[in-house]
């Protein structure tokens, strides 16, 4: 991560569909509002107001930041992406009660001069591709499911609508095609760009090829964490523990600061690697033993499959059974 210079301008920005709001630090110390169309037009006239030295730091909204995000990177712009839940943390903190964009960009700009979040850099094309392949074959996923669920309803009435039924089992057929294609193009694009973490990754009992290929995307192939421990923050299986003193102790939980789509698929694959993980095999047992509930106990093996994941697809390594550590191809 590239460290901020302490004479760096720390702009704001809080981004929605159509507008974008600045916070643009003065020598009076109250930073200045502007709002802009979030389109280009929008986005060279904000680039016109930037003092020297800028960073522009705003929250990952969607994608209503990107194009922006993408735009002053392209300009040589120094930019930051944070996590929404940090900020929103962030405001409590500062007992904000106010929830506006102008508020919110002015949040963003005190909480950017405070901490100097590291710079952003936009994922690879193939990565963004695979983002966009990813999530339409969620959303397919989710048609056909909604399709199938409304046809057996309708099989179960006493007579079912002739037409009805024939709609919905076209529908699902070609939903189901353009699922297996959807699939065989994601696929082909990560064994055609990322073939090594792809395989290596698979040699891991538990993860497949839904696992790997959700890896390698939201990872950028490898290369967005430093280490294991920054990647399970990301994907929000980072145990939080609330306890002060001896009155207030509740039960630890995960942070759930990531997706959920990726902790799913984990969770999953936990519950194989469980039997076919040799390691992760010992690692629940051995959790059950000290009395913690079998799914906390998944969800720890979700995290170290992570671990297994990161160590294996960065150090260029395949899975060995036998042994706590794997040795290089």
């Amino acid at each position: 991560m590239q460290k901020t210079e302490t004479n760096t301008q720390f702009i704001g920005i809080d981004v929605s569909k159509a507008t974008f709001d600045v916070a643009i630090p003065q020598a009076n110390g109250k930073p200045l509002h502007k709002q802009f169309a979030n389109t280009l037009k929008g986005f060279k006239s904000f680039l016109k107001t930037l003092p020297s030295d800028s960073q522009c730091v705003m929250e990952a909204t969607g994608n209503y930041h990107l194009k922006l995000a993408v735009f002053l990177h392209s300009e040589s712009i120094a930019v930051s992406v944070l996590n929404p839940l940090i900020i929103k943390q962030y405001a409590k903190m500062r007992l904000s009660k106010a929830k506006t964009d102008k508020k919110d960009a002015f949040i963003i700009q005190e909480y950017a001069q405070t901490m100097h979040p590291p710079r952003w850099n936009p994922s690879p094309d193939t990565i963004q591709t695979l983002k966009q392949q990813t999530t339409t074959l969620k959303g397919l996923q989710k048609m056909h499911l909604q399709a199938r669920q409304q046809l057996q309803a309708i099989q179960l009435q006493p007579e079912p609508d002739p037409i009805t039924t024939q709609i919905l089992t076209q529908t699902i057929q070609h939903l189901q095609k353009q699922l297996k294609n959807l699939q065989q193009q994601i696929q082909q694009l990560v064994i055609q760009h990322y073939p090594k973490p792809y395989k290596a990754l698979q040699s891991i009992p538990g993860i497949g090829n839904q696992i790997a290929t959700t890896l390698i995307t939201i990872t950028d192939g490898f290369t967005k964490f430093l280490n294991h421990k920054q990647l399970i923050a990301y994907i929000g299986l980072s145990p939080r523990i609330t306890q002060s003193g001896t009155s207030v102790k509740t039960k630890a939980h995960i942070t759930k600061m990531g997706t959920a789509p990726i902790r799913t698929l984990l969770y999953m694959g936990s519950c194989a690697a469980i039997k076919h993980n040799p390691i992760c095999k010992e690692f629940y047992l051995k959790l059950l033993n000290k009395g913690k509930p079998k799914k906390v106990a998944l969800i720890a093996v979700a995290n170290k499959l992570v671990k297994q994941a990161f160590a294996i697809a960065t150090q260029n390594t395949t899975f060995i059974p036998n042994y706590q550590h794997s040795i290089p191809t």
